[in-house]
């Protein structure tokens, strides 16, 4: 597939595998908080800030260690040792959901999850980019993104409908449809482990090509902003603008009058236009350049996020969030892809959490960023989103260069380790 590396088709399937599970939770939670089953204090803020500071504790925990947790499984090349320990930590975590009843339990549980995947997800993406070779990076890239985003992209859909079906029995135990669905996500986050321990092994490298320097530099020696940290901007203003739903579902929902099924649809739409897109442009872009793809998804985020601010119906709604995916697809591989092709040899950890840090920040961003915004006028986050997009679009033309020929052939063109 695409010249995929056997091991990066396993990691693939196992990050579907627990973004599955995870994708629930960020459906799941704020209708579970909402709905009356967490108690105690709020600190004084509102119940939708209260919602977006429990769902961006993980992703300001999970960026922040990120960088740390990369530089670690370089000095040591233990890849595979550290997914392993994020997946545990995610799966047990999971479990805890169903016991939790206040708003400061949520927040300790989805901090610590936050601080567990830091360690997973850099060393996933590091093993892909160096699974792969100059000619098919994209391509790995764009096949991983496929399977982990299909996973991200069912789980919001099945979520809504695990909720509502109420009361469930397993094993002669009652369940609620919110402990049905922790549990479902703890047992997603199991399977990955599972895949992980039996299909994947580390590459044959050495620790000491790491380096002693901890490199994450900010310009580069023409005085310009470095291109990886670029990226690593440009990443964080995509995820910022796809991440604007997810603390605002009740007012979305009483805006366009329609229940939780509707909203996990649109909120997949995203995802699923992505899983159609993400491989072929990943290879296009071994071929054809990865700038050019990068610049056209950000100007196409500018229209497809604003919309969103305007929409009336939950089909409006549902085609701006195809439009949204499309953008993104032409974005989230090529830019991968090329910040592979940028990372220095033996650094593919600590140099690739730039962007996945920026991701899992803008992740915790965009939630916060809507819930604060919401309150004047239900058009306001969608604005911010895509003036952040369209600043993303300007970055990129300016401060990024190519690293692929267009139109040569992938064998013939030097990588930057050589």
């Amino acid at each position: 597939m695409f010249g995929t590396d056997r091991r990066v088709l396993a990691l693939a399937l196992a990050r579907m595998a627990d973004a599955v599970g995870n994708s629930f939770l960020i459906v799941v939670l704020p209708v579970y908080i909402a709905s009356g089953s967490v108690s105690g204090s709020t600190f004084g803020l509102e119940e939708a800030m209260v919602t977006g500071i429990v769902l961006s504790l993980f992703g300001f925990l999970n960026s922040f260690t990120q960088p740390f947790a990369g530089r670690i499984s370089d000095r040591t090349g233990k890849r595979k040792l550290f997914i392993l320990l994020g997946l545990a930590i995610l799966a047990l975590t999971n479990v805890t959901y169903a016991f939790a009843g206040s708003y400061v339990s949520l927040m300790l549980i989805r901090g610590l999850q936050g601080v567990g995947v830091a360690f997973t997800i850099p060393c996933t993406i590091a093993l892909v980019n160096e699974l792969a070779t100059a000619d098919n990076r994209g391509g790995n890239m764009g096949i991983f993104n496929t399977f982990r985003l299909l996973g991200f992209g069912l789980g919001p859909i099945a979520a809504g409908s695990v909720v509502d079906g109420g009361s469930y029995t397993f094993a002669g135990v009652q369940l609620t449809g919110f402990d049905a669905a922790f549990y479902f996500a703890a047992s997603g986050a199991f399977v990955s482990y599972l895949l992980v321990t039996l299909l994947v092994s580390d590459p044959e490298r050495t620790e000491a090509s790491a380096g002693e320097e901890f490199d994450l530099s900010l310009r580069d020696s023409t005085s310009g902003l470095d291109p990886v940290f670029t990226l690593g901007l440009t990443t964080l203003f995509l995820a910022i603008s796809i991440a604007l739903l997810a603390t605002i579902e009740p007012t979305i929902n009483e805006r366009l009058n329609q229940g939780k099924t509707w909203f996990g649809l649109q909120f997949a739409a995203f995802v699923l236009a992505q899983v159609a897109l993400q491989a072929p442009v990943g290879r296009a872009s071994d071929r054809f350049g990865r700038r050019p793809f990068i610049i056209v998804g950000m100007v196409i985020l500018v229209p497809a996020t604003l919309i969103q601010g305007f929409v009336d119906t939950s089909m409006q709604m549902l085609v701006a969030r195809l439009l949204q995916g499309v953008a993104g697809a032409l974005v989230f591989a090529p830019a991968l892809a090329l910040a592979g092709d940028l990372a220095r040899e033996g650094q593919s950890g600590t140099q690739l959490s730039i962007l996945t840090m920026a991701f899992g920040l803008g992740t915790a961003i965009g939630p916060l960023a809507s819930g604060f915004l919401v309150r004047y006028g239900f058009e306001m986050p969608f604005e911010f989103g895509a003036t952040l997009a369209a600043l993303g679009a300007v970055l990129v033309y300016t401060q990024v260069e190519e690293t692929v020929p267009v139109g040569s052939d992938a064998e013939s063109r030097p990588t930057p380790q050589d």
